[in-house]
């Protein structure tokens, strides 16, 4: 492709509302442009990078057995409604009537689509396992869209669903799309981990979500960097100490503390360790209307609730957090200065994370404004709590799986896998006949990949002071071609048009930059956009038979026989 028969544009500085690096970069080097908020035209240099992330992702699907559909991103509210998510879901959820005043949405996700589509036409065992993928267009009202294509309204997504005869089958095709993920995310040149996953929203039972690594990523992942392990922070398991709980070594002492109602402060103005005071956490559960259930939480002073956690203790959820005028309703105290000792067990819940469980002689909350207690004991100052896993992980943390202490980094999520079970099939009646001719439900795998989130994602990870560092199998062009002085050097010209055909014949995607800029504004784009390898073709150096070849990430340019240079760019290209 020639520069003057390409349309793009380059920016020097990113609009003031670019908020990371990704859509700064992105609208620099003329990949998208914004249309409305969290909405944006991929310009053709962004839609050859989309493109080419779209097939590797159709290669490994289809290599993996899957088939591909396309279905229709509106959706009918019966789907919904039937699957009970049209209540559910909420306002992201793009609901609208057409003139017959029916009722549609823009879809955001085809679980219900594809689920009927299949009770429609598979009848029998005989026609299962069935793995059905497409590549579209989904739309989610967000409240606040930001990041660029990160975390836009519309994005590009794959996501394919798999129909099982029983269990163990979908076991075996969650793991089929295990390996097919990692194969995808490696041949996309990407840094990534798979890590354990709550379900979210989906729902099922068992997920993995795969995510390229960046510190500006917005998720936290543990893993330990002595095995395999690697899990979500909102799902990765806080063991218990493996030290016992000391002996009461203390009498309980009320101190005053007025004013002090964080729980640094508190540990600043005590003179004592924030891993010796616990927080108490006040939340309410409503159940059913009419109903309330009152519960303390209670965390070590350095420990972070994790809410995902929480949410799954029977009887808790949902739960949120209690108002300053129930907390002093349940505790008659005012927040900050809430705690364990003397509450009303029969009307306030007491769960203690499992490192708290194991503490001793700490400090906590007096239920008393302006007053903590020192000291304090369970068994002998309060009755034994409830125990549960509610924390974050820290680093150093011992591994779940037993092989060492756990190391944290950020990632960016950019593929989740579900083992759906029986969730939309039961509820939209999918079902088959099994050998005996009796009705049975189908099993189900989600399978996700965020095509579009996956360019930002690369760009978040490969990026320098000069631009975009995409990986090679992604990147707009595999090569630039920079002829300096083309519309003033016959011999330029002529050099650089050779290069180019002699190129192009090989089948090579080469950029022939051939725009009447100077070289420096040339150079300055060619790097901002990413493109892998480049070369200066110059009178100069055409005059001692020589061109200059420079990579993307080189930090000296390296002159070459111009009679060499198709056979080391075949090396190059071909290697990546």
């Amino acid at each position: 492709m020639r520069s003057t028969r390409f349309f793009f544009t380059t920016l020097k500085e990113a609009p003031a509302d670019a908020d990371i690096i990704s859509q700064k970069l992105m609208l620099r080097a003329g990949l998208i442009k914004r249309a409305a908020s969290g909405v944006y035209t991929w310009m053709p240099m962004g839609l050859k990078v989309l493109r080419k992330v779209e097939a590797i992702v159709r290669e490994e699907m289809n290599r993996a057995g899957a088939v591909e559909l396309l279905m229709p991103a509106v959706q009918p509210a019966e789907l919904w409604q039937e699957s009970g998510r049209w209540e559910k879901y909420g306002p992201e959820l793009l609901r609208f009537k057409d003139r017959h005043q029916r009722d549609f949405v823009i879809g955001p996700t085809h679980e219900e689509v594809i689920t009927d589509v299949v009770r429609r036409d598979v009848k029998s065992y005989r026609q299962l396992p069935l793995h059905l993928y497409q590549i579209q267009s989904k739309f989610r009202d967000e409240i606040r869209p930001r990041f660029g294509v990160m975390r836009g309204r519309e994005f590009l997504m794959k996501d394919g669903y798999s129909f099982h005869a029983g269990f163990e089958d979908l076991q075996r095709e969650y793991q089929v799309m295990y390996a097919t993920y990692s194969r995808i995310f490696t041949r996309l040149g990407l840094e990534f981990r798979a890590v354990a996953a709550d379900t979210g929203s989906i729902g099922g039972t068992g997920s993995h979500e795969f995510h390229v690594i960046a510190e500006t990523g917005e998720d936290d992942i543990a893993y330990c960097p002595d095995s395999d392990y690697a899990a979500n922070v909102e799902l990765a398991e806080a063991l218990a100490p493996a030290t016992p709980r000391p002996a009461p070594a203390a009498h309980q002492e009320k101190i005053a503390t007025p004013d002090k109602t964080a729980c640094v402060e508190v540990a600043e103005f005590l003179h004592i360790s924030l891993s010796t005071l616990v927080k108490a956490i006040a939340v309410v559960s409503e159940p059913e209307a009419g109903q309330k259930g009152f519960a303390l939480l209670l965390l070590r002073g350095d420990h972070e609730l994790n809410e995902i956690k929480a949410g799954k203790i029977a009887g808790l959820a949902p739960f949120r957090f209690a108002t300053p005028a129930e907390v002093e309703a349940f505790l008659g105290c005012i927040p900050g200065y809430i705690g364990p000792v003397g509450v009303d067990g029969a009307k306030v819940r007491v769960i203690a994370d499992r490192s708290v469980a194991a503490m001793g002689n700490f400090v906590c909350g007096a239920n008393d404004a302006g007053f903590h207690l020192t000291g304090v004991n369970f068994g002998r100052d309060c009755p034994e709590p409830e125990v549960a896993d509610l924390r974050n992980v820290v680093a150093g943390d011992p591994s779940p799986d037993g092989q060492g202490a756990l190391a944290l980094c950020r990632g960016i999520e950019v593929g989740h896998i579900f083992q759906l079970r029986t969730r939309y099939a039961s509820a939209l009646n999918c079902s088959y006949l099994d050998e005996a001719g009796k009705s049975q439900i189908m099993e189900m795998g989600c399978y996700g990949i965020g095509v579009s989130r996956i360019v930002a994602a690369a760009i978040e990870q490969g990026h320098d002071d000069k631009g975009i560092v995409f990986p090679a199998a992604i990147a707009p062009f595999q090569l630039a071609i920079v002829p300096m002085g083309y519309y003033k050097s016959e011999t330029v010209k002529a050099a650089a048009d050779k290069l180019y055909a002699e190129l192009a014949a090989e089948g090579f995607d080469v950029l022939l930059d051939d725009r009447d800029e100077r070289p420096g504004s040339m150079f300055a784009d060619m790097e901002l956009i990413g493109i892998p390898h480049r070369v200066v073709v110059g009178e100069r150096g055409l005059q001692q038979g020589q061109l200059e070849y420079k990579g993307r990430q080189d930090a000296e340019a390296t002159m070459m026989a111009a009679e060499e240079i198709v056979a080391f760019l075949k090396g190059k290209l071909c290697t990546g």
